[in-house]
């Protein structure tokens, strides 16, 4: 099965829309305020309503107040929310939605007992870690890292481009791979190019 590919920080329907060209199984909407890629509410409804059949829409929160979450829940049709702050399982299970968990990854993370605590999460999402950082830092962290069996499905974030998701994968084997910076021509604008590029670099993982 070919590695599922989620591009994030979608801030405009003709970027959606060139992702899902491209050949992606999800977009990512940011819901962050101190994002550079935060998308405001109305354009957020807008992009999920030009999304074809089968791709999904994945909200992205940090540390997110329950009210302004189901605000934004009330207002646009999210199929999956990725939770990127320091959320209790409690809080991530709340709105009766599939979600997953970002874990930003340094040597001493236990991984494994992150997978035991969010064990209704649907995946465990893995980024690199930075000081004071929520994620979209664009770099890649150790992937040794990574336990060789992990209890939940990963989706591989951090610095990857079209460049090193072919190596990323064939080295992590995750389940999905999560890109932003690596396919942008600017901060929250995507280059289509580069998404065609790095969809390439998934399939070639498989050859």
């Amino acid at each position: 099965m070919r590695t599922r590919v989620k591009i994030c920080g979608i801030t405009r329907v003709e970027d959606a829309l060139a992702a899902v060209t491209s050949g992606c199984d999800a977009i990512g909407l940011v819901f962050y305020a101190s994002s550079p890629r935060n998308v405001e509410l109305a354009k957020a409804s807008e992009i999920v309503a030009a999304l074809p059949p089968f791709v999904n829409a994945v909200g992205l929160f940090v540390d997110a107040q329950p009210a302004d979450i189901e605000h934004v829940l009330s207002r646009v049709r999210l199929n999956m929310l990725q939770f990127h702050g320091d959320e209790a399982p409690v809080d991530c299970r709340r709105y009766g939605l599939p979600y997953m968990k970002a874990i930003r990854v340094r040597p001493e993370t236990n991984l494994l007992q992150y997978a035991v605590e969010y064990d209704d999460a649907r995946a465990l999402l893995l980024d690199t870690y930075a000081e004071g950082v929520a994620g979209g830092t664009g770099q890649v962290f150790d992937w040794g890292l990574i336990p060789a069996q992990m209890p939940l499905p990963v989706v591989l974030a951090g610095g990857l481009n079209p460049d090193n998701v072919t190596v990323a994968i064939r080295q992590v084997q995750p389940y999905a791979v999560d890109v932003s910076g690596g396919v942008e021509h600017t901060k929250g604008i995507k280059d289509a190019v580069k998404m065609v590029a790095f969809m390439r670099g998934v399939n070639n993982a498989a050859l």
